[in-house]
């Protein structure tokens, strides 16, 4: 019988998994189950998550109010400190030993690790101060490298140091994984998010886009449109595909979304 995975889903698979997007509680999650079938066909895969609801659940235990600016989190000392105990303690082992229990060798490491992830400190379009939040500037991809040659799968939290690993920054996941997905010229990054597609009218469910040419990406990226969490998606994939990844691709979570976007298009995708 023909294996059901067809053969753009056995390159390299940058796979951003959004906060948005996982399963509440103890919930089986389909995505992580179709990781590891394709982990199983042969695909190489990176894990780039997010977790904003279990950040923003930890701040306000802490009376700390979130503020977003641009679809960015704005970060003070106290809210990185949380980030990044909520990524790369929380959120990250719960990804790996969810992987370990489908019999996937995972491995979590942030982008502070080997300094994976290498960024400077970002402001908003508008210039504000987003505080403790980074642009990534560059990546050191040889652990993950690494990991994948051995046979593992990388799951990596979005944190980043600076150019002398003095202080850390809170990146965007979604950034974070499109600039890993460009340095590991991957042959997909799929941003994987709680709605199927970008919306031309971000309040119309009907009006979402099925593919555009990086030209056309760009101009709905500076268009009002695109706004909130939806513009660092846009941007990371426009990011990935012009540093290297073959196609960019931002689904819902909704079970086989990998190979329904790799393989139906089920997606809004953006390519060369």
């Amino acid at each position: 019988m023909m294996n059901q995975y067809a053969s753009p889903l056995r390159g390299l698979i940058v796979v951003k998994y959004g906060g948005n997007a996982m399963p509440a509680g103890d919930e089986p999650d389909p995505l992580l189950r179709e990781v590891a079938d394709l982990w199983r066909t042969g695909s190489k895969i990176v894990i780039v998550h997010g977790g904003g609801p279990e950040i923003d659940r930890w701040l306000a235990l802490r009376g700390v109010t979130t503020e977003r600016i641009d679809g960015l989190r704005v970060t003070n000392a106290v809210t990185l400190e949380t980030t990044e105990a909520v990524l790369c303690g929380t959120m990250n082992k719960r990804i790996v030993r969810a992987c370990g229990a489908l019999g996937i060798p995972a491995v979590g490491i942030s982008g502070e690790d080997a300094r994976t992830l290498i960024a400077e400190r970002a402001t908003s379009a508008s210039g504000a101060d987003l505080g403790f939040v980074g642009s990534v500037v560059g990546c050191n991809i040889k652990l993950v490298q690494t990991l994948l040659e051995y046979g593992f799968l990388p799951v990596v939290a979005p944190l980043a140091v600076d150019n002398d690993s003095s202080t850390a920054y809170n990146v965007n996941a979604d950034l974070a994984a499109g600039a890993l997905a460009a340095a590991l010229n991957a042959s997909a990054f799929i941003a994987v998010t709680n709605v199927p597609r970008i919306r031309r009218d971000p309040d119309d469910p009907s009006s979402g886009i099925d593919r555009l040419t990086l030209d056309e990406a760009r101009a709905f990226l500076a268009s009002d449109a695109c706004r909130s969490s939806m513009k660092p998606k846009l941007e990371a994939a426009i990011a990935s595909v012009e540093g290297g990844a073959a196609n960019a691709y931002i689904c819902d979570a909704q079970p086989g979304a990998i190979r329904n976007a790799l393989v139906k298009g089920d997606a809004t995708i953006v390519a060369a």
